[in-house]
């Protein structure tokens, strides 16, 4: 979690005047105090941090919350969740930022590093070629990626925990059944789901690396090529985002 501050501060600058300068330890120990009373999806207690410093630091014009919640989930013992085990949920984490002002709050929810990779139905050709291209054309391929998602609502009046599972499943579901001719391709339709899928959702952002896997020549061994063995490379890769917004006439490409 992070918290940042801004308003009129300058003198704690100017003149080392710290009279409206709120300590981070006292800040920290709010979180804490805070958490073991009002913690709830990350977004609503974003909002409550939000309205708590602002009621009680004058000087303060916005606070930022940024929050990424770590979950967990129960081991199982036979058929039975276990009382003290637990494992970490993922690989993907869930995030938030709310920033909260005098006259009006943004929150943005969002999703890292979710893992996904399709084995079939992608392709990538029809590119320019120069004498320095070496990469060949394909109409099957796997692709793969580590996708960061981040989205804002249009108001924060609704049921943030199933309005962020809504969002996540529009997300997989569009990547797993959309034909994809690149890897930008199937990032538009994504956002395009959710802008349809989702009411509450207003804008999306997605940035999407690629993370090649490149098939191996089995023929030098004498055996053959069923387009099953790849190798995983970390670099070089493209890394592809963009942002879709509404209007009155429906999403819109930023």
């Amino acid at each position: 979690m992070a918290v940042r501050f801004t308003g009129d501060y300058e003198t704690s600058y100017t003149e080392g005047d710290n009279r409206h300068v709120l300590p981070t330890d006292t800040m920290k120990n709010t979180v804490y105090a805070l958490a073991a009373v009002e913690l709830g999806e990350p977004e609503a207690f974003g909002l409550t941090l939000g309205r708590h410093f602002l009621s009680r630091n004058p000087r303060l014009k916005k606070v930022r919350v940024a929050i990424t919640d770590h979950a967990w989930r129960r081991l199982t013992s036979g058929d039975r969740a276990h009382g003290h085990a637990f494992m970490r949920r993922g690989p993907d984490t869930r995030t938030a930022i709310v920033d909260s002002a005098r006259e009006d709050t943004t929150v943005i929810a969002g999703i890292d590093d979710l893992l996904i990779l399709k084995s079939a139905h992608s392709a990538f050709a029809g590119f320019p070629r120069d004498e320095y291209t070496t990469l060949p054309e394909t109409r099957d391929r796997l692709l793969a990626t580590s996708m960061t998602a981040t989205w804002r609502y249009r108001d924060a009046a609704i049921d943030f925990g199933s309005t962020w599972y809504a969002v996540r499943a529009a997300l997989l579901e569009s990547f797993a059944g959309h034909d994809s001719l690149s890897v930008q391709h199937t990032l538009y339709a994504m956002a395009q789901a959710v802008l349809e899928a989702v009411a509450e959702v207003s804008e999306i952002k997605l940035v999407m690396p690629n993370k090649h896997h490149l098939p191996v020549d089995l023929s030098k061994f004498g055996l053959e090529n069923r387009n099953e063995i790849f190798v995983a490379t970390e670099e070089p890769f493209g890394l592809i985002e963009a942002t879709l917004a509404r209007d009155r006439s429906g999403p819109r490409r930023l």
